[in-house]
């Protein structure tokens, strides 16, 4: 029985949705909402799915589009749904966050030490659903204006969730409210299909454990070594087994032991060589599967076969440029921490010889200053020069000692606690490979910050000779960009800013003048209009007109004519601009928009407007003085 269940007993209430803790939420959620009744269902959804939604966010979800995060954004987006359905046409979901901790904030005091993250985390995910609402339920109405039948068909279900992020379950939801159903085996198909092209169109690893029957796992030495001798204990091509590889065939290799590192943890798997007597092999990659790691390789010389024993010759450079920027990503993460506050969690890292990347929860642009900080913050754990000291110890040891574990990541009874940094800067688990000092890193330099999803952000940095060789350039630039601005670094900016202030105001000026101008331009244009049944006809082309200036120029025109029909063209940075007007006597004859479209299409353009003043463009230039000369002919022809 559980914890809800024993309490509705206590409290003599027949559901756990009547127990003094939901009540008060659900009471709480009523008020939010303007009811004066408390006893709908959506009530209860509402309020168990505030609890549910706050909890995972606490433990370090965030919605996305797949795995925990999407099962998150199912709860939230059906809490608001049901939100919707009782009124609720303004945001309400995240308010309700302190009526939960008033409740069950005490018991659960991660709750409060979150709830700026849960917070923001609600809101966000309201705003980016009223979007998508709105965009979804177009597109669902407009399917449902067509439906003959009773049944939604699979390619609308899955429009709506692959363009517009709509859950099907919110289909469904909308669906059984109407009385219609889902056609899930088409939608299925549409999925189906749509892996299928991602698979087509991007490379992916082929995955060789259905394939693998070797007893033991592979000993891994590459903490302490980066050459040991190990046995050929199997060799896979094409995912089936063979005893042997011939000169430039390709294929995985399993040793009984290596130095060779299997991708994991965000760091890449080792390169490097695997030597016989008389044989070679070049090893582009290691992954690990089923605890064996699996060799990429290509025979370059020689014979290898199983039961061979090799030289295992790890990349060393390779491996040193890799370790860099792993022990980076730990300094980077725990700097990051300290910075923005405790809500931030590895969402995701890429370690490789050139670069890292770190994704990581936060629910917004980190700041240029937030980033000055942080990488000055690493860069003082770097200069400290402390020793990396790793120890094996039971998970709960590990947990008592401070270690951060990845909320989602995979741990064994024994784990591999990293401690870095003065006064232990950074503790977690890791079982990749790292430098022996901090100071071994040399140098920290964050090279870009992104939002990659809602709520998810990354960072990408360098280390080493490459973050000196980016600093180096980036001054090497600076002093460019200061000797042609003929400025110091410390006064670059105010000259940058100082040159922005007097182009704004040449623009201004600019545009003074060209709208005078058009204004005497309009005077002297009207003299080449001709009369034709009563009206003015004028088209001409404008010299140094803009698009906007043209305008002008037309209202200029229409004054000064009193009565007639006029089509103004300029030539702007190789495209055509057009205006086309009527006065108000004449338009019941001619419209402007009329006026536009033909001549506009014309010219291999469009456009369009008002029977009174239009506008448009065009591309073909060489045409422009053929078609401006047409004007008058046409217009004859819509008096007639």
């Amino acid at each position: 029985m559980g914890l809800e269940r024993i309490a509705a007993v206590l409290q003599h209430v027949h559901s756990n949705y009547e127990i003094d803790l939901f009540t008060k939420l659900i009471d709480a959620v009523a008020v939010q909402l303007g009811l004066e009744q408390n006893d709908d269902k959506s009530l209860r959804v509402i309020a168990d799915h505030l609890r549910s939604g706050a909890f995972l966010i606490a433990d370090g979800v965030l919605p996305s589009n797949e795995g925990r995060g999407y099962v998150l954004r199912r709860i939230i987006r059906r809490a608001i749904r049901h939100g919707n359905k009782l009124g609720a046409n303004a945001p309400f979901f995240a308010a309700l966050v302190p009526a939960l901790l008033a409740q069950m904030g005490e018991a659960y005091p991660q709750l409060n030490e979150r709830e700026a993250v849960i917070t923001d985390a609600l809101r966000n995910e309201e705003e980016q659903f009223a979007r998508t609402l709105d965009n979804g339920m177009a597109i669902l109405e407009e399917a449902l204006a067509d439906i003959e039948d009773t049944v939604i068909p699979g390619a609308v279900i899955f429009k709506l969730y692959d363009t517009y992020g709509f859950p099907v379950d919110l289909t469904n939801d909308i669906a059984r409210e109407r009385g219609l159903i889902l056609d899930l085996e088409g939608y299925e198909a549409a999925m189906a299909a749509q892996r299928q092209r991602s698979q087509d169109h991007a490379g992916f690893k082929v995955d060789y454990s259905q394939n693998l029957h070797v007893e033991g796992e592979t000993e891994f030495l590459g903490y302490e070594a980066d050459q040991a001798e190990g046995a050929v204990v199997a060799i896979l091509v094409d995912g089936g087994s063979v005893e042997a590889l011939e000169v430039d065939q390709s294929g995985m290799v399993i040793l009984d032991r290596t130095p060779f590192y299997g991708e994991s943890g965000g760091q890449v798997g080792d390169c490097g060589r695997l030597l016989t007597d008389g044989g070679a092999a070049d090893v582009t990659d290691t992954t690990k599967s089923q605890g064996h790691h699996l060799h990429q390789v290509t025979l370059t010389a020689g014979c290898l076969k199983v039961g061979d024993t090799v030289d295992a010759q790890i990349d060393a450079s390779l491996r040193n440029r890799t370790r860099l920027n792993h022990s980076a990503t730990h300094l980077l993460h725990e700097a990051l921490r300290r910075e923005l506050g405790d809500h931030i969690l590895q969402k995701g890292s890429l370690v490789d010889s050139q670069r890292l990347r770190f994704d990581f929860s936060h629910g917004e642009a980190v700041s240029a200053q937030a980033l000055a900080t942080i990488t000055s913050t690493v860069n003082e754990q770097i200069r400290a020069n402390a020793a990396v000291t790793t120890e094996l110890m039971d998970m709960e040891a590990a947990i008592e000692a401070g270690a951060m574990a990845l909320f989602g990541e995979k741990y064994g009874d024994e784990v591999r606690v990293l401690t870095m940094g003065a006064d232990r800067f950074s503790v977690e688990l890791c079982g990749g490979t790292h430098v022996l000092r901090t100071g071994d890193i040399g140098l920290f330099w964050i090279t870009g910050e992104s939002g990659i999803a809602s709520g998810v952000r990354r960072i990408e940095a360098l280390t080493g000779e490459a973050a000196l060789a980016y600093v180096s350039g980036m001054s090497a630039e600076m002093q460019s960009v200061c000797s042609a601005l003929k400025a110091s670094p410390e006064t670059a900016l105010n000259k940058v800013e100082s040159l922005r202030a007097e182009l704004r105001d040449l623009e201004k000026e600019s545009m003074r003048l060209r709208q005078k101008l058009a204004t005497s331009a309009g005077g002297d244009l009207t003299q080449s209009a001709v009369e034709i049944a009563g009206i003015k006809v004028l088209a001409a082309q404008v010299e140094g007109a803009t698009a906007a200036t043209l305008r002008d120029t037309l209202d200029q025109c229409k004054n000064k004519l009193g009565s007639g029909v006029i089509l103004l063209a300029a030539v702007e940075e190789g495209k055509i601009a057009l205006v086309a007007g009527v006065t108000a006597d004449a338009t019941d004859r001619v419209k402007a928009g009329d006026v536009i479209k033909h001549f506009a299409g014309l010219l291999g353009g469009k456009g369009g407007g008002r029977p009174d003043m239009a506008q448009g463009g065009g591309s073909d230039i060489a045409a422009l003085p053929a078609v401006l000369s047409s004007f008058p002919d046409w217009v004859s022809g819509q008096l007639d």
